[in-house]
C-alpha cells in the first residue's frame, strides 16, 4: 500500500467550493454584515463596528510575537541570557507540505474551504451569551482564530467574538483562503514557545514543514495530527496543570492521552474530507517520535558563570509582589526586559581571577589540581547591588556562592563553608560597638583554657589554641590579635561579648544565614537570621562562633563586608534594578539602609586595624580586609576550606576557595600549605586591582579616614607602632600559614558537607527553605 503522505488529495479540493457569481456572493456579504451590524448595535456593542473601518488585521510577519525575557547587565544594554522559548519561522503556505495544511483543517474547521471566514450561529450564540451573561465561547473557524490571535498579539483589549467576528470579516474579504491558512500556520501557538507550524515541528519532532525538505526530515501526516492536536490547549492550565494537561503528550499520561483521542478525531476528519481512505486510516499509527520537552532550548547565556546569576535573580523576583505564585513559565515567557545589577566589567574581572583552572587565574592558583572550586561575590557598599557573582563554571551546576530558591520552590545550591578566622570581623566589630578599643591587651598565649565553654584539657575537644604566634604574645593587643589571627584571643572576646551579640552583630551586617549541627540530623541545619534575632539564635550555636566554625555563604560575607565598607550601612544584597515590559516597569528595586551600630569614629577603628592585615593589599587603594581557614577533619595540617574578604570604599568582595569532593586542599606539588593569604588572597587581589580599572574608579574618591582613638590618655597617643606594624611585631605575611581554629571533634566539617563535583547534577542545599 502506498504511503499516506505520498497520495494524500491536495489540502483545497478542486471541487470543493460551491461555485457563486461574485455579485450573488458580494450581496450574501453585505446582507450578512447588515445583520451583524444591527446584532452588535442591540447588544450594546457598537463600538466594534466603528472598529471595522478603523481595526486592522496585519499578516504574520507584521505581528509581534510575545518576547522571550532578556535579562541584561547593570548597564541596561548588554544582554546576560535570554530566557523563555518564544520562536516562530515563517514559512510560506505554497512552501508547506500538505500534511500540516490538512491536519489542522481536520482538526479545527472541516468547512473552511466552503464557509463564508465566520461561524454566523457561533456569533449569534456569542451575542446571546453576552447579553444574558452566559459562556463566552472561542472563535469556531480559523479565519475567526487568526482574528484572535491577531487582536492579542497586537493588545487589543476588546476582543470578544463579536469584534473577532467585524475582523475576521474584513480578513476574508482581503485575503484569499490559502493565504489565510497560511497566516494561521505561522502564527498559532502550539506550546512549548512555539509559534506556527515550522517552529513547532523543530520543537516537537526536530524536523521540518517545509514540502522542499528530504522526505526523512518533513512531518508525516501522523506527525501534523499530532501538532494539529495541540493547537486546542497548547499549555497546560497553571491553575490545574495535572487535571488540564493540555496534549503535549510527554507532559503526564492524562496529555498523552489526551493527544492520542483528539489525534484519531483529527485522523477520522481526514477520512471525512477525502483526504485519507478508511484503508490508509486505518494503517496510520500514532508517532512515539515527539522529542521530551527541554525547557531550557532556544535560551542562551546560562551555561557559564552567569547561569547561577540567572538562579538568582529568579528566585528574587519570586518574592516580589508582581511575580510572586506565578507560574514557572510566566517570567521566562513573559517577554520582560530584567535589568540585574551586576557590571560587566566587574563580571568579568570576578571570571577571570575565580576560574582557577583558566588562563587568567592568578599564579598561585592557576593549574592547580582539578578538585579545587573557588567562589567570589562582590558587592557594592551602600546599595547592596551584587556587582559580580561567580559560583561555578556550570551555570546548570551547583553553586558554591550562596543558595537560592528554584523553579519548584526548593532550596538550591551549595554556597555555605565554614568562614573560618574571616568570621572574626564580626567579633571586631561587635567590640567596638561595646567600646572595646583596637588597642585593648588580652592574655593571648597560645594555648588557653575556657572552662564556661567546655574547652578544658579534660574536655574532649581540649583547650583552645594557636595555630601560628606572634611576637606581642602572651599579651597583645586586638588590632595585633586580630593580624595574627590569635584564636585565644578571639574565643576570649567571644565570651566576653556573647554568643548572641556576635551573632547579632553578622546578622545586622548582611549574614542573613548561618548552619547549625543539630543532634541526628546528618546535615546542618539553615538557621534564617533573617526571621531569627541573635538571641533567639543563640542556643543552637556554641562560642566557637567566634572563630568561624558555622557555616556561611559566600554572597552574605560579601555583603557583610559591603555594610562596613559603608560605614556599618546594611542595605540588601539583590541582583535586580528593574523589570519592566514595553513601557511600563512593573518593578524597582528598593534601596534602604538599616544601621548597625557603629559610629563613626567606630567604624574608622574598623577600617584601621583590617587594614594591617597583610594579605588585604590593592595597589593605589585603602583596603581592608581578613584571611580564614577550616582545617580538615581533625587534623591541624590540612585545610579543607581558605577565605579572604575585605573591601575599599567602592567595593567588597568575598572569596572561597575548596575543593569539590570534600578533599584536603593539596597543591599541586603535593603541599598542603594553603591558606587564605597565599591562594585566596591572590585572587581577591587580582579581581580588586582589575576590576576597580575596568571599572574606572578613582581610589582618591574612596580613601579611609583615620581613627582619633579618643579612649587613649595623652600618655598613650597612637604611635608609629599602632598605625603601622613593626618590625618586631609583623602581621602575617601574604603567603604566611594563617592559624586554624581548634574546634570540638563533633563540631568538625564533615565530608557528607563538602560541595559536590561542579559537573555532577545541580545538588540541593542542606537548608530549610524559608517562610513562603
Amino acid at each position: 500500500m502506498a504511503d499516506p503522505q505520498s497520495r494524500v488529495a491536495p489540502a483545497e479540493p478542486s471541487a470543493g467550493r460551491p461555485a457563486k457569481a461574485p455579485g450573488k456572493r458580494s450581496r450574501r456579504k453585505t446582507w450578512l454584515l447588515g445583520g451583524l451590524a444591527l446584532l452588535l448595535v442591540m447588544c450594546g456593542a457598537g463600538t466594534a463596528i466603528g472598529t471595522y473601518y478603523v481595526d486592522s488585521v496585519p499578516p504574520p510577519d507584521e505581528l509581534v510575537l510575545p518576547e522571550s525575557t532578556t535579562l541584561y547587565y547593570a548597564d541596561g544594554k548588554t544582554p546576560m541570557a535570554k530566557l523563555g522559548t518564544e520562536n516562530r519561522t515563517i514559512v510560506p503556505y505554497d512552501q508547506m507540505n500538505d500534511a500540516v495544511k490538512q491536519a489542522i483543517v481536520a482538526a479545527e474547521d472541516r468547512t473552511f474551504w466552503t464557509n463564508e471566514g465566520i461561524d454566523f450561529k457561533g456569533v449569534l450564540r456569542a451575542a446571546w451569551n453576552n447579553v444574558t451573561g452566559g459562556d463566552r465561547q472561542g472563535a469556531s473557524t480559523i479565519t475567526q482564530q487568526y482574528a484572535r490571535i491577531a487582536a492579542d498579539l497586537q493588545g487589543v483589549t476588546y476582543s470578544r467574538k463579536l469584534r473577532e467576528a467585524v475582523m475576521a470579516w474584513k480578513l476574508a474579504d482581503k485575503h484569499s483562503k490559502e493565504e489565510i491558512l497560511g497566516f494561521y500556520l505561522n502564527t498559532v501557538p502550539f506550546g512549548r514557545g512555539a509559534y506556527g507550524i515550522e517552529a513547532a515541528a523543530q520543537a516537537f519532532f526536530g524536523k521540518t514543514a517545509r514540502k522542499d525538505a528530504s522526505r526523512a526530515n518533513q512531518l508525516t501526516l501522523a506527525e501534523a495530527a499530532v501538532l494539529a492536536a495541540m493547537v486546542k490547549q497548547p499549555e497546560a492550565n497553571p491553575d490545574d496543570p495535572e487535571g488540564q494537561p493540555g496534549y503535549d503528550p510527554t507532559r503526564n499520561d492524562k496529555a498523552r492521552q489526551n493527544s492520542i483521542e483528539r489525534w484519531r478525531y483529527i485522523r477520522d476528519g481526514m477520512v471525512a474530507l477525502g483526504y485519507l481512505t478508511a484503508a490508509e486510516a486505518s494503517n496510520l499509527a500514532y508517532p512515539d517520535t515527539v522529542r521530551d520537552y527541554d525547557p531550557r532550548a532556544g535560551q542562551s547565556g546560562l551555561g557559564g558563570p552567569t547561569g547561577l546569576v540567572v538562579n538568582h535573580v529568579l528566585s528574587e523576583l519570586r518574592g516580589t509582589e508582581p511575580f510572586k505564585d506565578r507560574p514557572f513559565d510566566y517570567v521566562r515567557n513573559g517577554g520582560f526586559r530584567i535589568v540585574t545589577t551586576v557590571d560587566k566589567r566587574a563580571q568579568d574581572a570576578a571570571e577571570a581571577a575565580a576560574n582557577i583552572h583558566g588562563e587568567k587565574a592568578p599564579d598561585a592558583v592557576r593549574g592547580q589540581p582539578k578538585n579545587w572550586q573557588s567562589a567570589l561575590v562582590a558587592v557594592e557598599p551602600g546599595s547592596g547591588r551584587v556587582l559580580a557573582y561567580y559560583g561555578g563554571n556550570d551555570g546548570s551546576g551547583a553553586d558554591y556562592a550562596g543558595w537560592y530558591i528554584d523553579d519548584e520552590g526548593n532550596a538550591a545550591g551549595f554556597g555555605q563553608h565554614p568562614p573560618g578566622s574571616s568570621f572574626k570581623v564580626y567579633d571586631l566589630a561587635e567590640a567596638l560597638r561595646q567600646d572595646i578599643s583596637p588597642k585593648q591587651t588580652f592574655d593571648s598565649p597560645a594555648t588557653k583554657e575556657f572552662p564556661a565553654s567546655g574547652r578544658t584539657r579534660d574536655s574532649a575537644a581540649g583547650p583552645i589554641r594557636n595555630s601560628g604566634s606572634a611576637d606581642c604574645q602572651p599579651d597583645c593587643a586586638l588590632w595585633e590579635a586580630t593580624v595574627a589571627s590569635l584564636n585565644t584571643t578571639y574565643f576570649a572576646l567571644t565570651e566576653q561579648l556573647g554568643v548572641a551579640a556576635v551573632i547579632d552583630m553578622a546578622r545586622k551586617a548582611g549574614v542573613e544565614s548561618m548552619w547549625a549541627n543539630e543532634k541526628d540530623k546528618p546535615e546542618p541545619v539553615r538557621v534564617d537570621l533573617r526571621e531569627t534575632s541573635g538571641k533567639d539564635a543563640a542556643p543552637r550555636f556554641s562560642t566557637e562562633v567566634g572563630i568561624g566554625q558555622y557555616g556561611i555563604t559566600v554572597q552574605d560575607h560579601a555583603n557583610g563586608m559591603a555594610t562596613f565598607a559603608a560605614g556599618g550601612k546594611r542595605a540588601e544584597a539583590h541582583f535586580v534594578r528593574s523589570v519592566s515590559k514595553g513601557d511600563e516597569e512593573l518593578y524597582k528595586e528598593q534601596l534602604k539602609q538599616t544601621d548597625v551600630g557603629l559610629d563613626e569614629e567606630q567604624s574608622k577603628q574598623l577600617n584601621w586595624t583590617l587594614r594591617r592585615v597583610a594579605a588585604a593589599k590593592v595597589p593605589d587603594w585603602d583596603a581592608a580586609g581578613k584571611t580564614g581557614t577550616w582545617q580538615a577533619g581533625k587534623s591541624t595540617t590540612q585545610n579543607l576550606h581558605a577565605w579572604m574578604v575585605g573591601y575599599t570604599g567602592a567595593m567588597s568582595a568575598a572569596v572561597w576557595l575548596g575543593t569539590t569532593d570534600g578533599k584536603p586542599l593539596r597543591t599541586k606539588d603535593g603541599s598542603y600549605d594553603v591558606f587564605g593569604a597565599s591562594h585566596p588572597g591572590k585572587i581577591w587581589q587580582q579581581f580588586m586591582t582589575e576590576a576597580a580599572k575596568a571599572m574606572k574608579l578613582n581610589p582618591d574618591d574612596y580613601r579611609f579616614a583615620e581613627p582619633k582613638f579618643p579612649q587613649e590618655t595623652p600618655s598613650a597617643p597612637p604611635s608609629a607602632a599602632t598605625t603601622a606594624p613593626s618590625p618586631t611585631r609583623t602581621p602575617e605575611p601574604t603567603d604566611a600559614p594563617e592559624p586554624t581554629p581548634s574546634v570540638e571533634p563533633t563540631r568538625e566539617p564533615e565530608p557528607t558537607r563538602t560541595p559536590r563535583p561542579t559537573g555532577s547534577p545541580r545538588p540541593t542545599a542542606p537548608v530549610t527553605p524559608p517562610p513562603n
